[in-house]
């Protein structure tokens, strides 16, 4: 799997900034079908000129508006959009619509698994427990479980689950949104002169965690991937560990503790 990846904004030309992202060398770009751009992102796959399997996309449905049936049709729905014949890694994008119907829209995506529309199976804010569920339910794992987590929230308890059972950590807003003025990562920033977006996606390369950042700038598209010509060593990291305020760091809609 790429090590960080794309991540695209709602209601934008989104085959405008993926192309930009393929061109600066992602191959990681997720989307959701509540976004709205799949069919851009489709577009931009189609002609890039890159093969498809050199992509790793990915792509959401919302828990609270789908059923079984429901999610078979949304996953052909999606499938048309990308053009593609299979999606690469499929997530629940919430837990909020309950366990009945999570595990309801889990077990569509395995079938859809089973006969190759998706490659992998995945799930999005989730908690320990709702993946316990899972488990309890007697379906493999999850591949991947995608959070918010940046130095400020770091949902240390899901993470050493996912760990412990073997379920890759997706970041999403690892770079704050921009909100980049805190002097912890100015200091470290100005130690390596870096970017202070670098140092967080530094931070979560070290930790693990597959950053998914987004940009519409061609200009940061580019800056946000180039990461592997320096390190960031204890003590930096140190630094911006210690930054976590648990879900009071929360900067986006983080809903882990849906029942």
């Amino acid at each position: 799997m790429p090590r960080i990846g794309f991540g695209l904004f709602e209601n934008y030309d989104a085959r405008r900034s993926t192309l930009h992202a393929f061109k600066a060398g992602y191959r990681l770009v997720d989307s959701a079908q509540i976004y709205g751009n799949e069919k851009q992102l489709g577009a931009a796959i189609h002609s890039s000129g890159l093969d498809r399997g050199e992509l790793f996309i990915v792509t959401k449905c919302v828990s609270n508006t789908e059923s079984y049936d429901a999610t078979l049709k949304g996953i052909d729905e999606s499938l048309e959009n990308l053009q593609t014949s299979y999606i690469d890694l499929f997530l629940i994008h919430d837990p909020v619509a309950g366990k009945r119907r999570r595990l309801e829209i889990y077990k569509a995506l395995l079938d859809c698994k089973a006969t190759g529309k998706i490659r992998s199976v995945g799930v999005s804010n989730f908690n320990v427990k709702h993946i316990e569920e899972i488990k309890e339910a007697g379906y493999e794992l999850p591949s991947i479980n995608q959070i918010e987590l940046h130095p400020f929230c770091q949902q240390k308890a899901i993470v050493e689950y996912c760990r412990a059972n073997n379920i890759v950590i997706q970041a999403y807003c690892p770079i704050l949104r921009g909100n980049l003025v805190h002097p912890a990562i100015i200091g470290v920033a100005n130690k390596h002169v870096r970017d202070p977006a670098k140092i967080l996606l530094r931070w979560s390369l070290q930790h693990g965690f597959v950053p998914l950042p987004k940009s519409v700038t061609p200009s940061r598209i580019q800056s946000n991937i180039d990461l592997y010509d320096f390190v960031l060593d204890a003590d930096d990291m140190h630094a911006l560990d210690v930054l976590d305020r648990g879900s009071k760091g929360a900067i986006s809609w983080n809903p882990i503790d849906a029942e």
